[in-house]
């Protein structure tokens, strides 16, 4: 960064007084902080990588203290990097403040290949960190795995069940889906069938596959007990962990079956457990309108199915669905898997975690993995005049959010007049969002101050770099 932007950035800091995802702080008057691998290795893992500023005294209420030796400090936060794996090269900024030097170290975010990025003294499984808020923890066996799992292409649903045989697989739903997969890709018209049922990861090495078994055997769960759907409803809106303030559960069903059965299953609980609201149009005829549109909730449904993760760490977690009295949640084990974002859903063809599973089912029951329903749920709710779903990747998790539309015009009742107030002083994305309640930044954005751009009643700080990670708001004056 420029020795401006380095200088407004402490400022802001001092103003607000605290550390950030992107933002690490280090009193270095005394010397260089001997232990930064951990900061380091969580900067080098996350999106955008991020920052650490020396020079500013968190335990003297963020006064800026300064650095010991500016020249001495680079170097020695360099050999520190050296000692990362892979090398982390750090670009230094210096500025002056109050007639003391502060330093900033911007650390970026390593290729996926290479994560996670880990201390070589410590090893992989203990020297690679990941940052939660404003601090650094360690990353655990899974989130390791979840790297690895990319990198070298391990399909976990491809893993072999000893305890299964041939016999547990529906011969009338695997002949169905012969006949279906032999009409649709004419490569396979001549093979046996045991031999296209391993082309298409259904049995391997005279083993039912955890893919096989999932979809075509009597009963999954004999194999895979948790492999499965707790779904429940909340009276409330469930602030807190469930149980907390004192709600309670209206209906709990825990889903099991294939994963056709476990799709038909969770819609119907839905669709149970919906309002359905009767609309007489103007020519007299009656349409119903559900809470949620079925094709979004079908869609959410099969891409839990589909794209959770089925690896050993997370076979014995269910996929949790829960409607509450203004939304309704549904998360899945496995994140965001391989290089797709947030950001990215939708637009973009994403690698897929599970792609036997996938096509399988794109075979059985009519389904496009290409980009994981998300254009259709986003369509769907559109439709309904509903808000935009909200989507959550957070260590191991992948949840998705739909807001009832009663729920949104309530809270937008003076919402922008509230904004602006608060934005007199320049705010991050993640301080206003967290002000008003939303677990997701880029939703917030999304849906409030973007308007508030678009019609010029805000401004942004840096508006030749909209998507930095130091990008403000700010109300417009006058």
């Amino acid at each position: 960064m420029l020795e401006d932007e380095l200088v407004q950035l402490v400022k802001k800091v001092i103003l607000e007084k605290c550390e950030k995802q992107h933002l690490e702080l280090k009193n270095a008057s005394g010397g260089t902080p001997t232990k930064l691998y951990g900061t380091l290795s969580s900067f080098s893992n996350q999106l955008d990588g991020g920052i650490i500023i020396f020079g500013i005294d968190e335990d003297a209420g963020y006064d800026v203290v300064g650095v010991y030796d500016a020249q001495e400090l680079q170097k020695k936060v360099m050999e520190q990097s050296l000692q990362m794996e892979p090398v982390v090269r750090p670009l230094f900024t210096v500025a002056q403040i109050e007639d003391k030097l502060v330093v900033s170290a911007e650390i970026s975010e390593c290729d996926i290949y290479e994560k996670p990025c880990y201390y070589k003294g410590a090893g992989r499984l203990r020297g690679s960190y990941i940052r939660v808020g404003d601090s650094d923890q360690p990353m655990t066996e899974y989130e390791i795995y979840s790297y690895e799992a990319f990198k070298r292409r391990i399909h976990d649903e491809l893993r072999t069940v000893e305890r299964a045989t041939i016999e547990n697989l529906s011969k009338d739903n695997v002949n169905e889906y012969l006949i279906k997969l032999r009409r649709l890709k004419q490569n396979l018209l001549n093979l046996v069938d045991e031999r296209i049922l391993e082309t298409q990861g259904i049995y391997q090495d005279d083993l039912p596959t955890l893919a096989g078994l999932m979809l075509f055997s009597e009963y999954p769960q004999e194999f895979f007990p948790q492999l499965s759907v707790t779904a429940m409803v909340v009276q409330g809106k469930g602030i807190g962990e469930l149980g907390d303030d004192g709600e309670r559960f209206v209906d709990n069903k825990r889903i099991e079956g294939t994963m056709q059965q476990m799709l038909e299953g969770t819609l119907a609980f839905v669709r149970r457990n919906m309002k359905v609201k009767t609309i007489i149009t103007e020519e007299g005829t009656r349409a119903d309108k559900p809470e949620y549109p079925i094709k979004a909730v079908r869609e959410i449904i099969l891409n839990a199915l589909i794209h959770r993760d089925y690896s050993v760490h997370t076979d014995r977690s269910p996929i949790r669905l829960v409607m509450y009295e203004d939304r309704l949640e549904l998360e899945n084990p496995g994140g965001l898997y391989g290089r797709i974002t947030i950001d990215d859903l939708g637009k973009a063809s994403a690698d897929t975690r599970n792609p036997y599973l996938a096509g399988a089912l794109e075979i059985m029951i009519d389904t496009e993995n290409r980009f994981s329903g998300i254009p259709t749920i986003v369509t769907e709710l559109e439709k309904a005049d509903m808000p935009a779903p909200v989507f959550i990747d957070r260590r191991g998790v992948f949840k998705v959010i739909f807001y009832k539309k009663a729920t949104v015009q309530n809270k937008d009742v003076d919402m922008e007049q509230e904004i602006l107030s608060y934005c007199n002083t320049p705010r991050s994305r993640e301080d206003i969002a967290k002000r008003f309640g939303f677990e997701a930044p880029s939703y917030f954005i999304k849906r409030y101050i973007y308007p508030l751009l678009k019609n010029g009643k805000m401004k942004m700080t840096m508006p030749d770099k909209p998507k930095s990670k130091n990008q403000k708001y700010y109300s417009r004056k006058g």
